[in-house]
């Protein structure tokens, strides 16, 4: 015991339950968090659209939208069902093939705010990873949260991750907030796989330029600043499988993550 003297009880819980963890998810290869702590910069459109790349691409793949307290990838999944919360444990909804969880399958009303502490955030995003059956899946995507708090933190600290993709716009805040994005996973350990600049002009900003540099990490791709995008989107319909330009685009992306 004298060799822990000093050492704080929750340091070996979390090790603990990051081995429990790794065990239970043993059945996926590769587990990308798809990630920026700036909102509004398109982290469910781009989770959402590499998702059904890299099933388009012939792997089995699962899509959780670990945005708590804010889910959208529901919506840009055409998704009315919902999960079975009576036992566990839970059962992704499976749409188009792809293996999908978010709060908006749990709660009655997707309008009504989830107004939930850190704790009960960080305990959901626990059951989803701990206590939901994923099966065998080539690639588990995680859409996260923006911001650097409860859900980013659980899933760094508790996920043996393979990395993550951070998403950006052109624009100079987009770029400074990824960047701390990217650094908070450096922090962690957790590898930053690359970069994508979303609403793109066709030509690779400054801001990202510098955001790349900065996080030590390769611009992965750039996906075009198209009207149609976010009207496929609204609608429910899956931008990558109705227009060839932003399935090329996407699929890429897919390919530098293979």
């Amino acid at each position: 015991m004298e060799e822990n003297k000093g050492v704080h009880p929750s340091f070996f819980r979390v090790i603990k339950e990051r081995e429990d963890l790794k065990n239970k998810l043993a059945g996926i290869k590769k587990k990308i968090g798809v990630y920026s702590a700036k909102g509004g910069v398109g982290k469910t459109t781009v989770a959402v659209n590499l998702a059904y790349t890299l099933k388009n691409m012939g792997y089995s793949v699962g899509l959780l939208d670990a945005d708590i307290d804010c889910p959208n990838v529901t919506m840009f999944t055409g998704i009315s069902e919902k999960m079975d919360t009576s036992s566990l444990p839970l059962k992704p909804v499976i749409k188009d093939g792809i293996k999908i969880a978010s709060t908006a399958m749990i709660v009655d009303d997707t309008k009504k705010p989830i107004i939930w502490r850190g704790p009960l955030i960080a305990k959901m995003v626990s059951d989803f990873l701990e206590n939901t059956d994923w099966g065998s899946l080539d690639y588990l995507v995680i859409d996260l949260p923006p911001g650097t708090s409860d859900a980013p933190l659980s899933i760094m600290q508790l996920l043996d991750l393979t990395g993550f993709v951070l998403v950006t716009n052109p624009s100079r805040i987009a770029s400074v907030n990824s960047i701390r994005s990217g650094m908070m996973a450096k922090r962690l350990n957790v590898a930053v796989l690359g970069v994508v600049e979303n609403m793109s002009e066709g030509v690779e900003s400054k801001n990202t330029e510098e955001l790349v540099k900065a996080v030590g990490a390769p611009l992965l791709g750039r996906i075009p600043y198209l009207s149609k995008f976010r009207e496929l989107s609204d609608s429910g319909s899956i931008p990558v499988n109705e227009d060839p330009e932003i399935g090329k685009a996407f699929g890429e992306i897919a390919k530098k993550l293979e």
